[in-house]
């Protein structure tokens, strides 16, 4: 690890002080460098338009709102190869949070996750993408479902693997 030195003003460093203590960071140098990966992930991401990310996008809305509640339904069924999975809160008798999570190619998950944000009554929404590298993985997994819970559940049978057998899957590789 090479050490870095650099100045702030005063008032800066004040400030920055207060936002570590905030957060919690242990010192100076955890702050900055997850501030760091932060600013270099939102750059990557906002340039990586041919890679592939994972992320979500959440958003407030009236589900009072004409018609709302269908069309995000349909926006999310129209790109369900996008679409990993979503969670829906009710704040109170008119507003709800959804929190969709999301992997693909950075165009379209971008794309899908502002034309969400973009409907008529949604009133908040923010998209978080995290760049990965995307790899295949084929090897051998035991599916085991030995519990020390001292009962059965019900997935062994709907998960019939045997032991030792060959599986592949995807493996998504964080960038930073």
């Amino acid at each position: 690890m090479e050490r870095v030195t650099i100045s702030l003003d005063d008032s800066l460093l004040a400030d920055f002080d207060r936002y570590i203590a905030r957060k919690g960071y242990q010192n100076r140098s955890e702050a900055v460098r997850d501030l760091v990966r932060d600013r270099l992930e939102q750059e990557r991401s906002a340039e990586a338009d041919a890679g592939y990310s994972v992320g979500c996008v959440s958003y407030v809305y009236n589900h009072h709102q004409r018609d709302l509640a269908r069309r995000l339904t349909t926006v999310q069924h129209d790109h369900h190869d996008v679409v990993l999975s979503t969670l829906h809160a009710h704040l109170d008798h008119e507003n709800c949070l959804e929190v969709t999570l999301l992997r693909g190619p950075t165009r379209e998950v971008r794309g899908f996750a502002e034309t969400l944000i973009a409907e008529t009554g949604v009133r908040h929404g923010r998209i978080a993408l995290t760049a990965v590298d995307v790899a295949d993985a084929s090897h051998r997994h035991s599916h085991g479902h030995a519990h020390s819970h001292g009962h059965a559940h019900g997935h062994a049978q709907a998960h019939r693997h045997e032991a030792g057998a060959h599986y592949t899957h995807v493996h998504l590789k964080p960038k930073t």
